[in-house]
Order: structure tokens, then sequence, then C-alpha cells
């Protein structure tokens, strides 16, 4: 992510533009030196388990385990907690960060991958889902993401990385474009036709003119990362999942 501000930093045609990229990228030296948060927003606790099917997990329940790591990590580390119970009424902050949002997948082998993203509200907040008629296609998948960004503009905290899932349900599209964002920033999809529509939405999405925090600029996303996965032939879903600047991601393989 760092390499990829000062990547746009160079070709970013806006001075104004040019000084918040610097800003940013001061702002990661500041928060690795100091060892303190790139943002105060220290995000919902995302985490992916791929579970080798060889493997047991002994000693008690997994997500418990998981849950414990994002209590003990978010308490001892100082990290702002932002989890609130009874969302639509009483919002009472669990003083944890607690529960994580924990997504299981069955792999072969024998080892357990745990992937963490502290996903932030503000780029979360502009996450979009369209269910869109088949016979609108790629055109109408290309329409829907750039309205997605264009909407959301300065609150999503741009440069983003913008993930993206198509195919699968409704809530298959929006577990892919969460996991797409944990791509290496800038990594094509090995599929050559989904790289090529990553690449033509970059190109658009920057078109925008939307810029470093909406401050205008060339340089509004610094990737598209897109999963696809085969759908039911009435349905054509697409997700949209915003990265802002501030993208903190970790794995570990037991």
């Amino acid at each position: 992510m760092l390499a990829a501000l000062k990547k746009a930093q160079q070709s970013e045609v806006s001075p104004l533009g040019r000084e918040v990229l610097g800003q940013l990228i001061e702002n990661a030296g500041i928060a690795q030196q100091e060892k303190l948060p790139l943002c105060q927003d220290c995000g919902t606790a995302v985490v992916f388990l791929e579970i080798g099917q060889d493997t047991h997990v002994t000693g008690g329940d997994l997500s418990t385990a998981v849950t414990e790591g994002v209590r003990r990590g978010y308490t001892r580390g100082y990290l702002r907690k932002s989890m609130v119970n009874q969302p639509f009424s009483a919002r009472k902050n669990t003083g944890d960060n607690t529960p994580p949002v924990i997504h299981a997948e069955i792999v072969p082998g024998n080892r357990l991958k745990i992937l963490y993203m502290a996903k932030g509200a503000g780029s979360e907040n502009m996450s979009r889902l369209a269910m869109l008629k088949p016979a609108e296609g790629r055109e109408g998948l290309v329409d829907f993401v750039i309205r997605t960004v264009d909407e959301a503009g300065a609150n999503a905290c741009p440069p983003l990385v913008i993930g993206l899932g198509i195919g699968a349900t409704a809530e298959g599209a929006m577990r892919l474009a969460k996991k797409a964002l944990l791509r290496r920033v800038g990594e094509p999809n090995p599929d050559p036709e989904t790289a090529e529509l990553e690449a033509e939405l970059l190109s658009r999405v920057n078109g925008l003119g939307i810029g470093p925090l909406g401050l205008g600029g060339s340089t509004t996303a610094l990737a598209v990362s897109a999963e696809v996965r085969p759908t039911h032939i009435a349905s054509l879903p697409v997700a949209v999942n915003l990265q802002c600047h501030s993208a903190r991601h970790r794995e570990a393989v037991l």
C-alpha cells in the first residue's frame, strides 16, 4: 500500500493531490515509528479463516478463540473500540471491539490460515450491492461501479482500493468483494478478461477527478481487485466494497 501511494504521488497531476499523498505517506511513517494506528478508526475486525480439511482444532471452539484474540489485541494494543450492541437502539459499546466478523472456508490441506482486516466504517459505509439484470452485462456492471465511487466522493477517504465481487448470490458477491481487498495492491486477477475489466475500471475511476481525500486529482483509486464466480442464469450480482487509504491487513498460517 505504501509503495502504491509513493507511485501515485509521482504520477498525480494535481499539486494539491501530490501534497495530500505526501501527508499520507508521512502519516504512515509516523505510525510505524511511534507504533500508532494509521487512522483513529481501528475498524471492525474482519477475519477470514481458511481451514484445511485435515486440520483438527483442539482445546476449545475456534470462533471463541478468534474472538478472544481480537479482544486481547484491541485491549493490549490500545486500539479504539468501535463495536456497539443493539445497532438500531441502545448502541452501547462492547468495550473490546468484539465480536469480530468471521468468514470460514474449508480448503485442502492440514493448515489453518488466518487473514485479518481492520475495516473502517467510512469506506465500509459506501459499500453497495446491485442485483443487475443479466442483459445489463459488462456495461451495466461498469456503470454501477463508477456511479458507486462517484457518489461516495470524499466520504470513503480516497485514494481507494476497490474490491469487486461478481456473481454467486447477493451475500456471496459481498463476501467476494471484501475478500478481494486482501489481494496485494495492484496485483491483477489471473484471468485475462477479469484483469482487463480491473484495468478499465481503474482508469475510469481515476478519470472522475475526485482525487486524494476528495480534493481533486487523478488518483481516486490505487487499484481495483475483482473476484468472479458463476451465478444463476437469471442473476448478475455485483458488489462493491471500498477500502480507504488506511488499509490494514495481516495473515498467519498455523
